[in-house]
């Protein structure tokens, strides 16, 4: 880098400072100050708590905790869809010191195990069952491989009351006591991010980690008591417990669940019905709720905001999200379960050019930089390298495996998130690929990115997703996975090509085109590219 070139670097600065509080802490100080409003709406069941009420019915699930022998650091797992007893857990563990482990819920047996045993988890609160798995014959199948567990609870069944009942007046006294105990420093959270290779790690978050990263990313957007913040998006992930819980009890706004996972139409409802002014998911959930054949019908008038993260957005939905949603300050996020989990985000202001060419710029109180992968300079701005990142939301560690946290976090406290992408003159970000899912076609580097977002403008095109596939001459060859805006009429390889042959050049265009029904998608809604590499590279 010249000395004269501006380095891809930005430190990002704020008048508002980090929070020094527990989890715990902060949710009291909202009880006081919002004792009436809403904290929590099930649209489901119906249920519905104030925030006087839930923090109460916090405070009595933190001190059946209690009773049932959770010391401080104890591992507690939870392995539920989308519910209101979720998000209880979540705030009276953390009160009690305990370290709450996410479970995907739609893991199997032998995932179940693993996890249960990495962690040491001795407490689990299950769900009874959910689409195709039952819970309690999951957790029998595994209980004799999992030495440390010892007792399990599922919710909406008589174990959920029994555990709940063992809070007694006294214990007040005893979890005062266990609080005042308690550091913002201590971990309080793991979840586990899905390895291409090998087993899942378990990344360690601690109080200030993920309750400064709800607190900031609900600034950005402006929260304050009068939002509701629908969230169709899974709470075992950061982006439901962190972006959408913290970010809302941190501010006095109201959480609604419309449903136990992802229902197009349920979430349109719960907005209409509830009144929501913010509204969450990935891409294709958006892509989803537009596509119903009475999106019309719904009345969205009360959204101002949301945020999309998870996978970058084409400008077309973007456009009808805030023509069409009402969603004029809808916010992109970027960022990892490592760093807690945002870095980046697009602001309130934002014209649409940013809000899906760029992830953003850095949030207040951290710095991202793009290096080169190898020597690991800084590179200058506008040159695509690894984003790293540093601050207040890195992580903890990898729990219990100090050797695969020292691969992911250097001697600086640089987290290393394996995505190349280019930091702009302005400090914003674009995001061109994974390390690993860049194609290398004779020499050439091919970014996915830019060709999906290209051919999103196909008019035939609903939907795509490039891979590399194995080619003898190449080494690798482009391959565009095509969702077509009308199955009867989908394109044709030649279609594609022609679209693409005098705009992008000759390396990029796709050599092979599949026509496919439905990508394979984790529980999250991200596309696994992976699983495409490996169905077409054969």
């Amino acid at each position: 880098m010249s000395r004269t070139a501006q380095p891809s670097y930005a430190h990002g600065t704020g008048g508002t400072p980090l929070l020094g509080d527990t989890i715990g802490g902060n949710l009291a100080r909202t009880v006081e100050r919002f004792p009436d409003r809403e904290a929590l709406v099930d649209v489901e069941s119906g249920r519905r708590w104030t925030y006087a009420e839930f923090g109460a019915a916090v405070d009595e699930l933190a001190r059946a905790l209690l009773a049932s022998g959770v010391r401080r650091g104890d591992r507690v797992g939870i392995w539920a869809v989308n519910c209101p007893e979720w998000v209880l857990v979540q705030y009276a563990t953390a009160r009690v010191g305990a370290v709450m482990v996410n479970i995907n819920p739609a893991y199997r047996a032998h995932e179940l195990a693993y996890v249960l045993n990495q962690a040491g988890v001795s407490l689990l609160v299950a769900s009874l069952a959910h689409k195709t798995s039952d819970y309690r014959a999951l957790v029998e199948q595994v209980r004799g491989q999992c030495p440390a567990l010892r007792e399990t609870v599922y919710i909406g069944d008589a174990s959920w009351d029994a555990l709940v009942a063992r809070a007694t007046p006294q214990g007040a006294a005893e979890l005062a006591a266990r609080e005042a105990l308690l550091s913002c420093d201590d971990p309080v959270n793991i979840q586990y991010t899905s390895g291409t290779t090998g087993f899942p790690k378990g990344a360690t978050l601690s109080h200030h980690n993920i309750l400064n990263n709800g607190f900031f990313v609900g600034e950005m957007i402006a929260y304050t008591e009068q939002d509701r913040v629908c969230l169709p998006v899974p709470l075992y992930h950061c982006f439901g417990m962190v972006m959408g819980n913290l970010a809302a009890t941190s501010h006095g706004a109201c959480i609604v669940l419309p449903a136990p996972s992802f229902d197009p139409a349920a979430t349109l409802r719960a907005v209409q019905r509830e009144r929501c002014t913010s509204l969450y998911g990935v891409p294709t959930m958006f892509i989803a709720e537009l596509g119903l054949p009475d999106f019309a019908a719904y009345d969205l008038s009360s959204l101002r905001t949301g945020i999309m993260a998870g996978s970058p957005c084409p400008v077309e939905v973007m456009k009808r999200v805030v023509a069409e949603m009402n969603m004029a300050e809808v916010s992109i996020c970027y960022g990892m379960t490592e760093t807690s989990p945002v870095s980046t985000q697009t602001r309130r202001d934002d014209d649409l050019e940013r809000r899906t060419g760029t992830v953003g710029r850095v949030l207040p109180h951290v710095e991202v930089k793009v290096v080169d992968p190898v020597s690991g300079v800084t590179l200058p701005r506008g040159e695509a390298g690894e984003l790293c990142t540093r601050g207040y939301g890195v992580m903890l560690g990898y729990w219990d495996e100090p050797e695969r946290t020292a691969e992911a976090i250097d001697a600086g406290r640089w987290m290393h998130t394996g995505d190349l992408a280019v930091m702009r003159e302005d400090g914003y970000v674009r995001i061109v690929g994974r390390i690993k899912d860049m194609i290398i076609r004779g020499g050439e580097n091919v970014y996915p990115r830019e060709i999906e977002e290209f051919l999103y403008g196909h008019p035939k095109v609903a939907d795509v997703q490039v891979v590399g596939v194995p080619d003898e001459r190449y080494g690798e060859e482009v391959l565009a996975c095509v969702i077509p805006r009308d199955p009867a009429d989908p394109p044709t390889y030649e279609e594609i090509a022609a679209y693409c042959r005098d705009r992008l050049a000759h390396y990029k265009v796709p050599r092979r085109v599949e026509v496919l029904d439905a990508f394979p998608m984790t529980v999250s809604g991200k596309v696994r590219k992976v699983e495409l590499r490996e169905r077409y590279g054969r």
